[in-house]
C-alpha cells in the first residue's frame, strides 16, 4: 500500500561492488532521503501531548494506522521520537501532518 513507508517512491541506486572471489556483485539501495522542512506539510491537526501519550497511540488516533508514527517525527524535526512524548514534553503541540502529502 502507498504511502505507508517513509521510503515509498525513493529512488533505488545500483552499484557494482568486489564479490571479495576477483567477481563483481550489484548491490541496490534507496538514495538519500529528504523529508520536507517543518511547516511546509498541510496540517492535519495540532496535538497537545499528554502524560500518558505515545507516537503509536497518537498517530492510530489521527491516522487509523499506529505504524504512520514516522509522519509525525518529520512534521517535527524530531531525531529522537521519544523526546516528542516523553514525561517533560506534556503540554507541548505536535503538528500532525495531512498523510500522502
Amino acid at each position: 500500500m502507498a504511502g505507508r513507508s517513509r521510503y515509498d517512491g525513493d529512488e533505488v541506486a545500483t552499484v557494482e561492488v568486489g564479490d571479495g572471489a576477483g567477481g563483481t556483485r550489484q548491490v541496490s539501495y534507496l538514495r538519500r532521503r529528504r523529508p520536507g522542512a517543518p511547516g511546509e506539510q498541510p496540517t492535519l491537526a495540532l496535538h497537545r501531548v499528554s502524560e500518558d501519550d505515545r507516537l503509536d497511540l497518537v498517530a492510530a488516533r489521527y491516522y487509523g494506522d499506529s505504524t504512520a508514527w514516522w509522519r509525525i517525527c518529520d512534521a517535527n524535526a524530531a531525531l529522537d521520537p521519544d523526546a516528542l512524548v516523553a514525561p517533560d514534553a506534556a503540554g507541548t503541540v505536535l503538528v500532525v501532518p495531512l498523510p500522502g502529502v
